[in-house]
C-alpha cells in the first residue's frame, strides 16, 4: 500500500506547481508560499489570512511543509494546550523521515536541547522552576540601578560628538551589559561578547566559534559560582532545590542570555525609532499622555522583537482554526500576525495602552520567564537616553532606514541620530546628602531661553515676597520646579 504523503494541506496534488522555467517567485509545491523567499512577510501574512483563515500552510527552506498560526485565539490555544502541542521537535515528521537534512539552515531554531524550552511534564517543571526561581531573586530596584548606570556609560561614549548610531552603539550593547551583571559576570562584558552574540544569531560561518566563546564564559562562571556563590542569578540557579548539573546550568544561562539579548536589543531599537519618527508618539511622551513603559508596551504590540517562533509540534491528530492538523505536523507561533488579528484588534493603528494581551513573550508553560527584566531594560534605557539627549533626532530620512528581515524577526540595521553635544557624566557619583541652595524666585516666568537677571537680595535679608498671580505686563506665571523640569526635558 502506498503511504499517505505528509503535507500540511492533506493533498498530494502537485498540479499547481509552477513549471521549471516559470518566473513565479516564492511559490513551491502545491502553490504554497516559501517564507524564506518572501520579501514582505507581513503583507504575506495578510494575504494568507484572507485566503486560509487563522491557520495557513506554508513552506520553509528545502520546501519543508509547516503551518503558520495567524490567529490570536489559535496561537493562545496552541501554547496553552500541552496535551496536544509540544515544543519537542523530535516528533516532527519531516525530521523523523529524513526530509530535513542535518545542515538545514533553520536547524539551530528547532534542534532539540536538554533545556526547559523543549522539556515537558515533570522535567519541564524541574528545569523551568529553577529558572523562574532564580529570576525571582533579581532585585527590581537594584536591576534598574544597573540599567541606569550602564545607559550612562554607553551614552558617555558618544555624547560629546553630537551624533551616534544607536543600534550598534546602544541598543545592542545595553542588554548585554545588564545581563552580564545580572548573571554575575560583569567582567565578561566587552565588545567581543556583543559581537559573538550578534554572530551567533546571524548564523555566519563563524557562528559555531562564537557560540563556543560564549559557552566558555558561561562554563567558567558556573564553576566559579559552584565553589563561591554570590547573590546573583547564576548562584541562585545552581543552589535551587531542582539540583541542576553544571552542564544544565551553563545551557540555561545561554538560553537566558541570548534570548534576553536578542529580544531586548530589537525592542530598544524599535521603541527609539518610533519616538524619533512618529511626532504624535513623541508628543504623547513629552506631554505626559503616555509613559515610557506604555510606549514600550505599544512597541511590543506593533513591532514584537520576535515575529514568529519555530516551533510547536502536534502530539496527536487535532483541529486548529478549521484546519486538520496531523500528528507530527509542525506549527509556527505567529506572534506578529496574531498581534494584528482583526478579531482582537480591528484597528491595527489603535493605541493599546494598558493592554498586555499581546503575544510578544509567547504564553502558556513556555512563556518568557525573564520578560520583566526585558521590560525594565527597555523602560529605563529609553527614558535615560531621552533625558540625557532631549533633542535627539533622526539623522537621515525615515525611508532610508535599513531593515534586516528573517523568519524569526525584523530588526533595524542602523539608527543614525544627531543631538546637541553634551559632557560625559560621572556614573560612579553617589547621591549627595548635602542640601543644595534653593534657587531664588524670579519675578516672572520666561518663555525664552535667556534667563531673567537675578533679583537683588536686600540687606539685611527679608522673607521673599510671594510672586504675584499676574506679573507686570499681564502675561506669564511663576516658574516652579515642575515647569523648569519640563523645559529641561523638552530641550528648550
Amino acid at each position: 500500500m502506498t503511504p499517505e504523503p505528509h503535507f500540511p494541506t492533506g493533498t498530494d496534488d502537485l498540479t499547481l506547481d509552477p513549471p521549471p522555467d516559470c518566473p513565479a517567485h516564492g511559490i513551491g509545491p502545491g502553490g504554497l508560499h516559501r517564507l524564506h523567499e518572501t520579501p514582505d512577510l507581513r503583507a504575506l501574512y495578510r494575504r494568507l489570512r484572507e485566503e486560509y483563515g487563522p491557520v495557513a500552510p506554508v513552506l520553509l527552506h528545502d520546501d519543508v511543509p509547516i503551518w503558520v498560526v495567524l490567529g490570536h485565539t489559535e496561537n493562545l490555544h496552541m501554547v496553552r494546550t500541552p496535551s496536544q502541542f509540544t515544543r519537542d521537535s523530535r516528533i516532527w515528521t519531516p525530521l523523523k523521515d529524513g526530509t530535513i537534512r542535518p545542515d538545514h539552515p533553520l536547524m539551530p531554531h528547532f534542534a532539540w536541547q536538554p533545556v526547559c524550552s523543549y522539556a515537558e511534564g515533570e522535567e519541564h517543571k524541574r528545569l523551568r522552576g529553577a529558572v523562574t526561581g532564580a529570576a525571582a531573586t533579581v532585585d527590581p530596584r537594584g536591576l534598574r540601578r544597573h540599567i541606569g548606570r550602564a545607559t550612562q556609560r554607553l551614552v558617555n561614549r558618544f555624547c560629546e560628538s553630537g551624533h551616534a548610531e544607536l543600534v550598534d552603539q546602544f541598543a545592542e550593547h545595553l542588554p548585554m551589559a545588564v545581563m552580564c551583571q545580572v548573571l554575575g559576570m560583569p567582567e565578561e562584558y566587552n565588545d567581543r561578547i556583543v559581537q559573538a552574540a550578534r554572530d551567533m544569531l546571524k548564523g555566519t560561518e563563524t557562528a559555531i566559534a562564537s557560540n563556543e566563546y560564549i559557552m566558555d564564559c558561561l562554563r567558567r562562571l558556573t564553576v566559579r559560582r559552584r565553589g563561591r556563590p554570590e547573590d546573583d542569578f547564576t548562584s541562585h540557579l545552581i543552589n535551587h532545590p531542582a539540583g541542576l548539573s553544571d552542564d544544565e546550568v551553563s545551557q540555561h544561562l545561554r538560553v537566558v542570555l541570548i534570548a534576553a539579548y536578542e529580544a531586548t536589543a530589537n525592542l530598544l531599537a524599535n521603541t527609539i525609532r518610533r519616538v524619533l519618527t512618529d511626532p504624535g508618539f513623541r508628543a504623547q511622551l513629552n506631554g505626559g499622555q503616555m509613559t515610557v513603559p506604555q510606549a514600550v508596551e505599544q512597541s511590543l504590540w506593533d513591532e514584537p522583537p520576535f515575529s514568529t517562533i519555530l516551533g510547536y509540534f502536534a502530539k496527536q491528530e487535532t483541529e486548529l482554526g478549521g484546519r486538520r492538523i496531523r500528528q507530527g505536523d509542525g506549527l509556527l507561533l505567529g506572534i506578529a500576525p496574531a498581534n494584528v488579528d482583526p478579531r482582537v484588534r480591528p484597528d491595527p493603528t489603535a493605541d493599546m495602552q494598558g493592554n498586555r494581551s499581546h503575544l510578544a513573550f509567547s504564553g502558556g508553560p513556555h512563556e518568557c520567564p525573564g520578560q520583566e527584566i526585558g521590560r525594565a531594560i527597555a523602560d529605563v534605557g529609553v527614558e535615560a537616553l531621552l533625558m540625557r539627549l532631549p533633542d535627539l533626532r533622526l539623522d537621515c530620512a525615515e525611508e532610508d532606514l535599513r531593515w534586516a528581515e528573517s523568519l524569526a524577526s525584523q530588526h533595524l540595521v542602523e539608527l543614525p541620530v544627531r543631538f546637541s553635544p553634551r559632557p560625559p557624566q560621572d556614573v560612579r557619583a553617589k547621591p549627595s546628602h548635602t542640601p543644595r541652595p534653593f534657587p531664588q524666585a524670579r519675578p516672572s516666568w520666561e518663555m525664552g531661553t535667556v534667563s531673567a537677571p537675578p533679583t537683588p537680595v536686600p540687606s539685611p535679608p527679608e522673607p521673599p515676597a510671594a510672586p504675584s498671580a499676574v506679573p507686570a505686563g499681564g502675561t506669564g506665571r511663576p516658574q516652579g520646579v515642575w515647569q523648569r523640569f519640563l523645559r529641561w526635558w523638552r530641550g528648550y
